[in-house]
């Protein structure tokens, strides 16, 4: 098969040549028996998502793994992390390899399970970490994302534990005493509408805490959904030390504010904006946005979280937490980094394929588009406008805040070892 007509990083057009699922020449007018027109859209090495909740086993009535896979391929994935948050939970060899044997099944996309740290997520007893990494998913990333590990031993004890086989723990950072009951972001709004509000000390005091510890005993820590400007901080004193942390923001806290759930389209206490770590302020959204565009956030992953209609439209205290993300992201990080500047395509490539393939240590993805490299590829045009409308995801479930938001760009196609799963925008 032959690409034809791509820049490849915005670049210069080019023609790609694909045989046996690698990239076999780059050149201009390459020919062949079978090409794809790419139509000047731009190339991105396949988009890696360190952050995916697929909800299978367990919760099949909001994601499985066959939807999440085919959404992750419209939004331009070729790979995705399946956070552990399962029933039951991802915390032994069994369940990661179920997880992972369906990913393989289904291919839309190659799907690498995250392990439990604890035990049921309990926060009481480490899970089977060893037992995982050794298993057939090979699992190196393992986090209670949903849950904070917040028993400073315990954390202490799984930074230790990981290190004899190049793993590492993503910190969903969170206090749970000082958000019990939380319900949005403290601050002047939450005040307003008579929330409990959720403070940015309750994330900030367990990512220094994590970084510490993680420089204490000499292994990786990746913090999850950064969304304050005093966790970039935080984070940015931790990498100028030389310790070994990444950290990631997610498309929503690149571009939302906690004003939304005052002020939204329908009125305020629209549930479709409880997420957590909750949306946070205009100040902390620009912190943000500097800190991935200058590298101290080191990725943008989507933390694509389902959730049935029945769990979503509800009073806002009885609503469940999460947003879709996997098919809007691309677009998101366009509006939020490229349209201001902040980020070129090679910048987007990095932050959205290269290092989170680094950070989860998947050698077959997140590879430079050149001769040789496994043909995972994004197409993407970004000079395109379209309204989102969830009706035609791909997700099983609808819970997005962009609906009827006009957002720039749109995946063309996406290619999985040169296998295209998405033509045209739509599922192959």
């Amino acid at each position: 098969m032959i690409i034809k007509n791509v820049r490849i990083l915005g670049g210069e057009p080019a023609d790609i040549r694909i045989a046996d699922g690698v990239i076999a020449e780059i050149g201009p007018a390459l020919d062949g028996p079978e090409a794809v027109d790419g139509a000047g859209a731009i190339a991105l090495p396949g988009l890696v998502d360190l952050h995916t909740h697929l909800r299978e086993p367990g919760r099949e009535d909001a994601e499985t793994v066959q939807t999440g896979t085919q959404s992750a391929a419209r939004g331009g994935y070729t790979a995705v992390h399946a956070m552990a948050n399962t029933s039951p939970v991802a915390d032994t060899a069994g369940v990661v390899e179920q997880v992972w044997r369906l990913g393989r099944e289904f291919a839309h996309c190659d799907v690498h399970p995250v392990g439990a740290v604890t035990v049921g997520l309990e926060g009481r007893q480490l899970a089977e970490l060893g037992a995982m990494a050794d298993s057939a998913a090979r699992v190196r990333v393992f986090s209670d994302d949903g849950k904070c590990v917040d028993d400073a031993v315990l954390m202490r004890r799984a930074l230790e534990y990981v290190k004899a086989f190049d793993g590492v723990i993503a910190q969903h950072a969170q206090e749970p005493r000082l958000t019990s009951g939380a319900q949005m972001n403290e601050g002047v709004v939450s005040g307003r509408l008579g929330l409990t509000g959720w403070p940015a000390v309750a994330e900030e005091a367990i990512i220094a805490r994590d970084c510490l510890l993680a420089a204490h005993v000499g292994s990786r820590l990746h913090v999850c959904h950064v969304s304050t400007a005093g966790s970039v901080e935080i984070i940015r004193w931790a990498k100028s030390k030389g310790w070994n942390i990444t950290a990631e923001v997610t498309p929503h806290h690149l571009l939302l504010t906690d004003d939304l759930v005052e002020e939204s389209p329908v009125g305020a206490y629209n549930p479709i904006y409880k997420v957590n770590p909750p949306l946070r302020t205009r100040a902390d959204v620009e912190a943000l946005r500097a800190a991935l565009a200058d590298g101290t956030i080191d990725i943008v992953a989507t933390d694509h979280a389902p959730h049935p209609v029945e769990d979503k439209e509800t009073e806002w205290s009885a609503a469940a937490m999460g947003m879709v993300g996997l098919e809007t992201a691309l677009s998101v990080v366009q509006e939020a980094m490229v349209e201001t500047g902040l980020l070129d395509w090679a910048g987007i490539a990095q932050r959205m394929s290269v290092v989170p393939a680094r950070i989860g240590r998947l050698g077959g993805h997140g590879r430079p588009l050149e001769a040789g490299a496994p043909a995972n590829i994004t197409l993407y045009d970004p000079s395109v406008r379209t309204k989102v409308d969830p009706a035609a995801f791909a997700s099983k479930s609808r819970n997005t805040p962009y609906e009827g938001m006009t957002l720039p760009g749109r995946v063309v196609a996406t290619f999985l070892r040169g296998r295209p799963t998405v033509l045209e925008g739509k599922l192959v």
